[in-house]
């Protein structure tokens, strides 16, 4: 009698999954807006402003990414960001101009970029396939993993696209 036996053959296939989302920043990410310290919303008067700054609490932005925004159409001086820089500096553990959103995918690559790509050396490699993930950040994996992996696909074990062989 002829036994079936099963074999997993993208367990056999020596392909190892890598997943992005392994690397996602868990710190929290507050935005700043600076439209809230302005006089109607729109007009930066120094006096104001200062007092304004003065009056928060800046420690509970402790531990925390800070995205410094104004979603007015404000003309803000270069000052202004240097005294809030001067306010926030010493409680959050990272501050930009720009939306959470980019501050969230800056973050991620610099995670990305602690990967040790030479551990991967003459391996397969999947890239695990995710809507939600910012394609940038599948350009920084491939570059980092390019010299280093025998071949990079992308998808899943069981039906990945093959990217590069070296």
């Amino acid at each position: 009698m002829k036994q079936n036996i099963f074999i997993n053959k993208a367990e056999a296939s020596g392909i190892i999954p890598f997943d992005l989302w392994d690397y996602k920043p868990t710190i929290e990410i507050v935005e700043f807006d600076l439209k809230d310290h302005l006089f109607m919303g729109m007009i930066l008067k120094e006096k104001e402003f200062k007092e304004s700054l003065s009056s928060i609490d800046f420690s509970v932005y402790t531990g925390k990414a800070v995205a410094v925004i104004c979603s007015t159409e404000a003309i803000i001086p270069p000052w202004a960001y240097m005294l809030l820089m001067d306010k926030l500096s010493g409680y959050s553990v990272y501050i930009d101009i720009c939306s959470s959103e980019e501050i969230l995918l800056d973050l991620w690559k610099k995670e990305l970029q602690n990967v040790e790509p030479e551990q991967y050396k003459d391996l397969k490699i999947v890239v695990k396939a995710r809507s939600e993930t910012s394609p940038a950040l599948y350009l920084l994996i491939t570059q980092l993993m390019k010299p280093f992996v025998k071949s990079l696909m992308y998808g899943e074990v069981g039906l990945p696209k093959v990217i590069l062989k070296n």
